[in-house]
């Protein structure tokens, strides 16, 4: 009797054994199972974000607008470059790979940061040549009526630029492409309530505030390793006064967490201007020729080029001055200087006679 209930416990013991390997087993393959779906996504998240972190092509301004006038049966006026090719840009800043990803709240979008920033640089010169429309090249002088299709486009392009929902910021930057190429529509059709006036003075009062976005991100950048500057706020000026009082030394530094950011605005703002600039190339061509400043501003048009080489470094290098490691905001900001000298010394020959 007592041989038989050892033998019974034993068995027991068998199927006890036997179901906890039962458990183990199948526990492993879940995690195996599990393991893989997570690291497939993200896999699948890191190649969307270096897919995503491709900024759009350049292309030629010109020629873009010619495919485009033909392709609608528009003719090419005085102004349709400049003017499609702010809609061009506008069209690349919401279609690119990934469409436009300041205001995404879902990954991996929400966690990428230079493709925003980049998008932000081409943004605020849309903003810019915009403004510009309205306000200076659309009108013949400062009592005319403003254009009814560039009123409404301008305020559009300054909509919040990270608004994801009521209303979604794509929603209203479409709307402005839409009132532009209205405006473009109007333009080749000659008609008499659109008009692109080519004159020296439009073209300085744009070329006044490209003057100071390029000093500002020249700042910007040469800030990534601190510097210590001289306060010149009111140079110049014996008798000016300010609201508050500074120190006639300052201290000037880019967070260390801010300096990609400042790098990828810079890198927008400078692909956004080197088409803008093209068009205008075309389109105020005759007043740049009686003014001698074509070479000024191809000499722009070059050094902003050359902001666009391929970055090889997985991030942005903040390295000393002349230290042994490279520092790509100093670079950066060594060819906007140059570019902004060239569009000082160009808006210099624009307002001689």
């Amino acid at each position: 009797m007592a041989l038989k209930r050892l033998s019974q416990k034993f068995r027991d013991l068998g199927w006890t054994v036997s179901d906890s390997m039962a458990d183990t087993t199948t526990r492993k393959q879940i995690l195996k199972i599990g393991g893989f779906v997570i690291g497939s996504i993200v896999l699948l998240m890191i190649v969307l974000m270096m897919w995503w972190s491709m900024a759009p092509d350049r292309f030629d301004p010109l020629q873009s607008a010619q495919k485009q006038a033909g392709s609608q049966q528009q003719q090419l006026v005085t102004g349709y470059t400049s003017t499609a090719t702010v809609i061009r840009l506008a069209q690349n800043l919401l279609d690119k790979p990934g469409g436009y990803l300041s205001n995404d709240v879902m990954p991996p979008s929400v966690w990428m940061d230079n493709i925003p920033n980049w998008e932000f640089g081409v943004l605020v010169q849309i903003r810019d040549f915009a403004r510009a429309l309205r306000n200076d090249i659309s009108r013949s002088q400062s009592q005319s009526l403003e254009d009814t299709d560039l009123a409404i486009a301008e305020p559009q392009f300054n909509f919040n630029s990270e608004s994801w929902l009521f209303p979604p910021t794509e929603r209203e930057y479409r709307t402005g492409v839409e009132a532009l190429q209205s405006y473009l529509e109007r333009l080749s059709n000659n008609s008499d309530d659109a008009q692109f006036y080519a004159r020296a003075d439009n073209l300085s009062a744009w070329l006044a505030i490209v003057e100071k976005r390029l000093g500002s991100l020249s700042q910007r950048l040469s800030a990534s390793v601190g510097q210590n500057r001289v306060n010149t706020d009111l140079a110049g000026e014996p008798d000016a006064q300010q609201s508050t009082p500074s120190a006639d030394e300052r201290i000037t530094k880019t967070p260390w967490y801010e300096i990609d950011n400042v790098f990828f605005e810079a890198r927008g703002t400078t692909y956004a201007l080197i088409h803008l600039l093209k068009a205008v190339e075309h389109d105020f061509a005759d007043i740049l020729r009686k003014k001698n400043a074509l070479v000024s501003l191809r000499q722009s048009i070059r050094e902003l080029e050359a902001t666009q080489a391929a970055l090889w470094s997985p991030i942005i290098l903040n390295g000393g001055g002349f230290g042994l490691f490279a520092n790509h905001s100093l670079v950066m900001a060594s060819y906007i200087s140059r570019a902004n000298a060239a569009i000082i010394d160009l808006r210099d020959l624009l307002s001689r006679g």
